[in-house]
C-alpha cells in the first residue's frame, strides 16, 4: 500500500525548539521512513528561559542535534530567535516568516500546535500558521498538558520503532531533561501512544486536530 506521505513536502511547525518532538515526534519518524520530504521551524530558541550560565544558542544546538536523529538535513532546518512567551508582540513577522517558507517550501501539509493550545506562543503559531497556509492541509499536534480539551479526530498510526526514535531525539534536549518534567519520560510518550492506538484498534497511535485536509 502507498504511503500518503511519499513524495509530499511537510512542514512542521515549533513554537519552541523541542515541540514538534513532544507533539508528533513519532509521527515525524514515520513521515521520513515512508518518504516524505521533511521541513522543520521552530520560533523561538526560549534562551530566556536556559539555566544559568547556558550558552544562549544551547537550545538550537540541541534542536539540530534532534533533527540529526530523525537523519534531517540543516538545509530543511530554520530557527529564528523570537522571545519566549512573547510571540504575540511580533505576529506580523512571524506571519510573514510562514508566508516566505510557504513561498520557498510549498508544503503539501502543516502540522502546528493545535488551536486549543492554551500556552500563548502556541496560539500566536497556529493563528498565523491558518492565515498562512489556509489553502493547505493543516493537523494541528497535541501537548496535553497545555490543553483542557483536544479535539482528537485524525489518528496517525505509529510503531514502537517511531516511539524510539522520538525518545531518541528528545534526549538530546539535555536542558529540558534536567527539569525532569513528567512529559519528557519515555514511560509518558509511550502511554499516550498506547491511548491513542486503543482508541484506533491500534498498537500505537498520535492524535491531531484536523484542521483542513486538501489531497
Amino acid at each position: 500500500m502507498n504511503s500518503v506521505f511519499k513524495n509530499k513536502k511537510i512542514l512542521f511547525l515549533a513554537p519552541h525548539t523541542d515541540d514538534v518532538e513532544l507533539g508528533c515526534g513519532a509521527t515525524l519518524a514515520r513521515v521520513i521512513e515512508e518518504g516524505g520530504d521533511v521541513y522543520v521551524a521552530a520560533f523561538s530558541t526560549a534562551r530566556q528561559s536556559l539555566p544559568p550560565n547556558t550558552p544562549s544558542n544551547q537550545l538550537e544546538f540541541e534542536f539540530r542535534s534532534a533533527m540529526s536523529v530523525y537523519g534531517i538535513n540543516n538545509t530543511h532546518l530554520y530557527v529564528y530567535d523570537y522571545e519566549v512567551r512573547k510571540l504575540n508582540y511580533s505576529r506580523q513577522d512571524v506571519l510573514e516568516n510562514m508566508v516566505e517558507l510557504k513561498n520557498q517550501i510549498n508544503p503539501d501539509w502543516i502540522f502546528l500546535p493545535s488551536g486549543n493550545d492554551l500556552h500563548q506562543d502556541h496560539q500566536v503559531v497556529f493563528n498565523e500558521g491558518l492565515r498562512a497556509f489556509k489553502d493547505r492541509t493543516i493537523w494541528g499536534y497535541e501537548l496535553p498538558w497545555n490543553h483542557i480539551s483536544f479535539n482528537a479526530q485524525g489518528f496517525i498510526k505509529v510503531d514502537l520503532k517511531h516511539i524510539e526514535k522520538k525518545w531518541q531525539a528528545m534526549q538530546e534536549y539535555k536542558t529540558q531533561l534536567v527539569k525532569k518534567r513528567p512529559y519528557f519520560e519515555k514511560s509518558f510518550i509511550e502511554g499516550i501512544a498506547k491511548m491513542r492506538g486503543m482508541q484506533i484498534n491500534e498498537k500505537y497511535a498520535e492524535a491531531f486536530e484536523v484542521v483542513r485536509i486538501k489531497f
